[in-house]
């Protein structure tokens, strides 16, 4: 192992292991819990957006004050007691269903809740990776956070899959409660923190790559807020990383929304092949985290986020073909190449606006991000069920594949196209060397 490698940071192995259970644990959940509305519970097209829409909902009502919020507590008593949350309603379903009286508004209730608990949980996690591993391992550090993602999605969801098929969807979801059990047991062994005071942020107004004048960043919590959009939104390079990154997740969500019932009401395939096809996307995520950085070394950031969409999102378009035999193919190619483009944006973009971001305004900036970002979701879950009842399943992929093969416009119409190096790239060089001592603690993060 190298000396200076970020795997020697005890708190960061610490999380790591952590996320890789709850990702297995939530990518089996993803999978089993619209499967058992549509098989147990007999949902139509508009329930199950309406499900989708409830997980995500939480960053829409919350996700702002939840970035001011995790600013002042401490962040791994945040993640353990988010993790306990989790467990405890995963587990509620098979138990309720166990005894006859599951109901579609329990899984309502079971959604909405554990996305007020992943809020807390992604806005903190987020928030910290800069000042647990230094700026200067941000890519490396997101492109392992990434890449376990990405095998969280390929393992889990074809593990759902299959779990569903044996075990019938209500008792394949006792592994996600057990997983988010065993991540916040792990993460108990992070090093205990205090909570974060407040401190002088810098005004990121109106240039391409920050800028201004120190101001006190007290106040209130609604200054608190508008301190985390206008630094957003008032930039041209975040802006449009925020745009792209929205449009991407409205449109993944228009097609994801409604796989459930294509899959197993239109094509009659058996949930495995679901889960598998979900698999495949994890696939490609993995394969652009894992691709992003000897790129952007070689193109330039900017360059690679720039080409990486004029060359691959408009494979978004082979998506609404799914269907039996070599369409089943196609749109899975389409599917793992528009993925791939996802993972080598979350790489590079996720450590383009940590470097943009001073230390004070991380977790603000975090949840400014995960609410549009987020939210985008839950739109799109709202919009693929409504347009599901009104215009059929078919109608609404096309309108999520078109969604995914122009959101990378707003990138590639930015500064950052231009854009060859991280922010201050030079100045971080030192923090190559190993992690760089702020005035906030060390704390833990997840991509």
């Amino acid at each position: 192992m190298h000396p200076h490698s970020l795997w020697r940071t005890a708190d960061f192995r610490t999380l790591f292991a952590a996320t890789a259970l709850a990702q297995l644990g939530t990518n089996v959940g993803y999978v089993a819990v619209p499967l058992i509305a549509v098989e147990a519970l007999d949902a139509g097209p508009g329930q199950v957006g309406v499900l989708a829409t409830l997980s995500t909902l939480a960053f829409l009502l919350i996700g702002l004050p939840a970035g001011a919020w995790v600013d002042r507590m401490r962040h791994r008593r945040v993640l353990i007691v988010a993790d306990l949350v989790k467990a405890a309603l995963y587990a509620s379903i098979p138990l309720t269903w166990w005894l006859g009286g599951l109901t579609l508004w329990q899984l309502y209730a079971v959604a909405l809740l554990t996305g007020c608990a992943t809020v807390f949980f992604d806005v903190g996690s987020q928030s910290v990776l800069p000042r647990l591993v230094g700026r200067g391992h941000l890519v490396q550090a997101n492109a392992a956070v990434v890449g376990l993602m990405a095998v969280g999605n390929v393992a889990g969801r074809g593990a759902g899959g299959l779990l569903v098929q044996l075990l019938t969807a209500p008792f394949a979801i006792v592994a996600t409660a057990l997983s988010h059990l065993g991540s916040a047991l792990r993460l108990i062994g992070l090093r205990r923190t205090p909570a974060p005071t407040p401190e002088p942020i810098a005004d990121e107004g109106g240039g391409e790559g920050g800028g201004g004048g120190d101001r006190p960043g007290g106040g209130g919590l609604g200054a608190q807020i508008a301190e985390g959009l206008r630094h957003v939104l008032g930039n041209r390079e975040l802006r449009a990383l925020a745009l792209t990154g929205a449009l991407t997740n409205l449109g993944f969500q228009l097609v994801n929304t409604l796989l459930p019932v294509l899959f197993v009401r239109e094509l009659g395939l058996p949930a495995g092949a679901l889960g598998l096809f979900w698999a495949v996307g994890g696939v490609g995520t993995l394969l652009g985290s894992r691709g992003a950085r000897p790129i952007a070394a070689r193109l330039g950031y900017g360059r690679t986020l720039g080409l990486a969409g004029v060359c691959v999102a408009p494979a978004g378009l082979l998506v609404p073909l799914i269907g039996h035999g070599p369409w089943l193919f196609a749109a899975g190619a389409g599917w793992l190449l528009v993925s791939l483009k996802t993972g080598m944006d979350n790489v590079l973009g996720v450590s383009l606006r940590q470097r943009m971001t001073p230390d004070a305004l991380l977790g603000r900036m975090n949840a400014t991000f995960r609410f549009l970002l987020t939210g985008a979701l839950a739109i799109g879950s709202a919009l693929s069920g409504l347009l599901g009842e009104l215009v059929g399943l078919r109608a609404t992929l096309w309108f999520g594949g078109a969604v995914l093969a122009v959101a990378f416009l707003p990138v590639f119409l930015s500064p950052i196209r231009t854009r060859r190096r991280l922010p201050d790239a030079e100045a971080d060089a030192e923090a190559s060397e190993g992690p760089v001592p702020t005035q906030l603690p060390a704390q833990p993060r997840q991509a």
